[in-house]
């Protein structure tokens, strides 16, 4: 997968430049779970949106 096709590439990028001591894969792993996670939230939020447009 290509920078331009992983959304997450360049945060990864990004988190690693920030400093020194972390490792790619480390960064990729925090970068996917902030990700997912963020996901989710808004996936919830749009829920809740749409729980209370049908009431």
């Amino acid at each position: 997968m290509t920078e331009s096709t992983d959304p997450l590439a360049a945060w990864t990028s990004r988190l690693l430049g920030l400093g020194e001591g972390i490792s790619p894969e480390a960064a990729r792993t925090f970068v996917h779970d902030l990700y997912t996670h963020a996901q989710a939230d808004l996936d919830e939020g749009r829920a809740e949106a749409e729980f209370q447009r049908e009431e």
